[in-house]
C-alpha cells in the first residue's frame, strides 16, 4: 500500500529502549481474521494512542508499506 489505512485488532504492545529511545513494538491482526497472520509495527509513542490496550480495535496508517500511526476507530452510536 502507497498510502491508506487498514483496521487492526491489538494483540500486544511492548515498550522497547534503544540507546534510551523509547519506541513499542505493536503487534497486531486484520479484525476480519482474529487468529491469524500476527504483524509488528515499531513506532514512537507519539503515533500511538496514549491509552491503547490489547483488544482495541484500530486504523494503521500506512505509507509506502510502513506503519507511520495508530489512531482510534471512531465508535458510531
Amino acid at each position: 500500500m502507497l498510502k491508506g489505512t487498514k483496521p487492526a485488532l491489538i494483540k500486544r504492545i511492548q515498550p522497547v529502549s534503544i540507546h534510551g529511545q523509547i519506541s513499542l513494538d505493536v503487534t497486531f491482526v486484520d479484525p476480519s481474521e482474529p487468529d491469524g497472520q500476527v504483524s509488528l509495527a515499531r513506532l514512537g509513542p507519539e503515533s500511538v494512542p496514549k491509552d491503547l490496550e490489547a483488544g482495541d480495535r484500530v486504523e494503521m496508517h500506512y505509507m509506502l508499506g510502513v506503519v507511520t500511526q495508530i489512531s482510534r476507530v471512531k465508535v458510531e452510536g
